[in-house]
C-alpha cells in the first residue's frame, strides 16, 4: 500500500484557516457571520505600493532574483531594522522570503539536527506553527506557558528550568499572538541573562507586529548587549502595511544570513520579483497610511476590550499590541453549560453567529489559566459592535437557570 509519511501525517496546521473554511460553508447557505477569526488587517494595501508593483511589472522585473532578495530592498530593511530595533543591521544580514512564516522552518533548521533530541523552547499559547515545524523538523519542542498574572509572558524560572545544554533555540513573539501580550525591556533583559549562560543558544524573535504596540515603545531582545548576534530577527510587510497577501517576508542575523538564504533556494528560489519592489515602496515611502491603520486598531482595541468586560461571563484583560484580544470565557461556559472553550466556540459559531478561535487552537490548555477564545479585531468598529451585541444575547439567552 502506498503509505504517507508519519511526519506528514501528523503535520499541524494553523486553526484560522480550518475555522475559516467552516465560516466560508456557512456563508454558502446565506449565513450571517460575525468573523473575527482570522488575523490579517481589513484595509487595503495603500496605492504607492500597489503601484510600486506595477512598475517593476512593467519594467520587466518579473523574472528570478537572488535568493536573498534584490539589494535595494535588503538595503531598505538594514535601513528599517537599524532604526526600530537601534542596532547596526548591514543589509549582508538580511534576508527576503515569501512571507515570514518560512523564515521558522529555515531557523529551526538552520540551528538544530534532525533526531539528535535538541530542543526548541516556544511560547504556549502560541503561533501554531512554532510546534508543527519543530516537530516536522525533527527537534523536540519544550513549551513556555504564558501567564495572564504575567500579561501573557512567561515565569524566568520556568525558562531556567526547561532550558538545558540540548535546547538550540529559543521563540519569542512580541507583540504576541494570539494574547496580544507584549515583552518589555525588563522582561527581556532577564530573558536576555538566562540566554547568555548558554554558548549554542539562538533566539529567533518573531516581531511581525512591531508598529502594533498600543502602549508604550516596542523593544526588542535583539537591542540589548550581547544579543543581536544570537538573535534572528523576523519581521514582514503583511500586518503593518496590509500585505498579508503579497507574501514578503525579512529575517536578519549576520552569521546565519547566507545559510537562511540558501533554504530559500531550496525551497522557493526567491521571492516574487515584481512584490519586492512593492515591499521596497512600502519601506520608503510616505508612512502616513500605515500610521492610521495602527491607530485604528488601537480605537478597535479599546472597543472591543471594554465591551468584552461588560458582557456576563466574560473577562479580558487590555492586550498591549496586535490586534488580537484573549478574554477567559470560563464563566461563560459554565453559565450556559458548555464543556469547554471550544464547545463555546462552537455554540457562538452555529448558534449566534459570531466566529472566534478557542485556545486548543493555539497549543495545551495551561492548568489553573481557564478557558479562553481569541478574537482578532482586525475588522470594523460596526463588526465589533454587533458581533459583541450578538454575544450578549447569546449568553442572555441561553443561561442555565
Amino acid at each position: 500500500m502506498l503509505r504517507i509519511s508519519d511526519r506528514t501525517r501528523n503535520l499541524g496546521t494553523e486553526n484560522a484557516f480550518v475555522v475559516l473554511k467552516e465560516v466560508n460553508e456557512l456563508y454558502k447557505k446565506g449565513k450571517d457571520i460575525i468573523n473575527f477569526c482570522i488575523g490579517q488587517p481589513d484595509f487595503d494595501t495603500p496605492e504607492y505600493i500597489k503601484q510600486g508593483a506595477v512598475k517593476a511589472i512593467k519594467d520587466g522585473k518579473t523574472g528570478y532574483t537572488e535568493s536573498s532578495g534584490i539589494p535595494p530592498l535588503r538595503e531598505a530593511i538594514a535601513a528599517y531594522l537599524s532604526k526600530t530595533r537601534e542596532i547596526d543591521v548591514k543589509p549582508s544580514s538580511v534576508v527576503v522570503a515569501n512571507g515570514a512564516k518560512p523564515f521558522i522552518g529555515y531557523a529551526i533548521l538552520s540551528v538544530t539536527d534532525y533526531g539528535e533530541g535538541q530542543e526548541v523552547l516556544y511560547p504556549n499559547p502560541g503561533f501554531p506553527i512554532y510546534e508543527s515545524q519543530i516537530r516536522a523538523h525533527g527537534a523536540i519542542p519544550l513549551s513556555l506557558n504564558l501567564r495572564e498574572r504575567k500579561r501573557y509572558s512567561f515565569e524566568i524560572d520556568e525558562l531556567e528550568r526547561k532550558i538545558s545544554e540540548k535546547t538550540r533555540l529559543l521563540i519569542l513573539n512580541s507583540p504576541h499572538n494570539p494574547t496580544g501580550g507584549v515583552l518589555g525591556r525588563d522582561d527581556l533583559e532577564q530573558i536576555a541573562d538566562v540566554v547568555k549562560r548558554y554558548e549554542d543558544l539562538w533566539v529567533l524573535s518573531d516581531e511581525v507586529y512591531s508598529r502594533m504596540v498600543h502602549d508604550g515603545e516596542f523593544a526588542s531582545i535583539s537591542s540589548l548587549p550581547g544579543m543581536q548576534e544570537r538573535t534572528v530577527i523576523l519581521d514582514g510587510a503583511s500586518k503593518t502595511y496590509a500585505m498579508t497577501g503579497w507574501r514578503i517576508g525579512f529575517a536578519s542575523n549576520e552569521k546565519l544570513a547566507s545559510y537562511l538564504a540558501t533554504w530559500v533556494t531550496n525551497t522557493d528560489s526567491c521571492a516574487g520579483h515584481p512584490n519586492q519592489y512593492a515591499a521596497l515602496a512600502a519601506l520608503t515611502g510616505p508612512q502616513d497610511e500605515s500610521k492610521r491603520m495602527m491607530l485604528s486598531f488601537k480605537r478597535r482595541r479599546d472597543l472591543i476590550v471594554k465591551g468584552l468586560n461588560e458582557i456576563e461571563g466574560l473577562r479580558c484583560i487590555s492586550p498591549g499590541g496586535a490586534f488580537y484580544a484573549w478574554p477567559s470565557v470560563t464563566e461563560a461556559c459554565r453559565l450556559v453549560g458548555a464543556e469547554d472553550s471550544e464547545d463555546f466556540r462552537k455554540r457562538l459559531l452555529y448558534d449566534a453567529g459570531v466566529a472566534v478561535l478557542s485556545d486548543i487552537h493555539f497549543g495545551q490548555r495551561i492548568k489553573g489559566e481557564g478557558q479562553h477564545i481569541r478574537f482578532s479585531y482586525a475588522t470594523s468598529e460596526e463588526n465589533i459592535r454587533e458581533g459583541l451585541r450578538r454575544i450578549g444575547d447569546y449568553i442572555k439567552g441561553n443561561k442555565r437557570t
